[in-house]
């Protein structure tokens, strides 16, 4: 399986550095190209490679971790989507929910993408948390897993445990995406799961 991240913000290189705490190969790509970040790409060792935006949407499964507004722009840089996992880590930011007409951002991320598998999560903790040990207390930090395609949500969810963190899949959008939206009540929650 072959990663790559869109956003080299901070989210973008907290699970990039997440990836390379993990030993997982991936890329990472913003808008100014791989030169403009490839100092910071270096810092976080040879697992991690910077890479062109075409180079990023080539990838298997691409993790967005863009400002919501701008994915629509990045659904337009290749022509089809079949086959592809898409990774929704971003947050709808904005103070009223009016706009969405009663759905979750990730239905429209998936319009944007069509024939992609979309996945939410990455996208309920600050960066610098996410980038820190998923280890504490004894346990695990809780990553929640949300997607209408069981079979990539599965796959996400082993990804979400190969990098430290406590998978719990809740299920389609349009039970788990409300849960994992802006504000909702699972997003800023350090939970931690203790095995039992």
């Amino acid at each position: 399986m072959t990663y790559a991240i869109i956003g080299a913000g901070h989210l973008g290189m907290a699970i990039a550095h997440r990836f390379a705490r993990s030993g997982i190969a991936v890329s990472i790509a913003n808008s100014r190209g791989p030169d403009s970040i490839s100092d910071l790409v270096k810092a976080l060792g040879p697992m991690v490679s910077a890479t062109s935006l075409l180079g990023a949407l080539s990838a298997e499964t691409v993790i967005l971790a863009i400002p919501f507004a701008a994915h629509p722009t990045i659904a337009l840089s290749r022509d089809h989507w079949e086959g592809t996992t898409v990774i929704d880590a971003m947050n709808f930011r904005e103070t009223s929910l009016a706009a969405l007409d009663g759905r979750q951002s990730s239905d429209f991320v998936a319009r944007s993408f069509p024939g992609a598998k979309l996945v939410k999560t990455f996208n309920q903790l600050p960066a610098a948390l996410f980038g820190s040990e998923p280890a504490q207390d004894g346990g695990r930090r809780v990553m929640f897993v949300a997607g209408n395609h069981h079979e990539a949500n599965a796959e996400v969810a082993a990804l979400v445990e190969s990098l430290g963190f406590s998978a719990v899949v809740l299920g389609s959008i349009c039970e788990g995406g409300r849960l994992l939206r802006f504000r909702g009540p699972l997003v800023l929650q350090n939970l931690i799961k203790h095995d039992a």
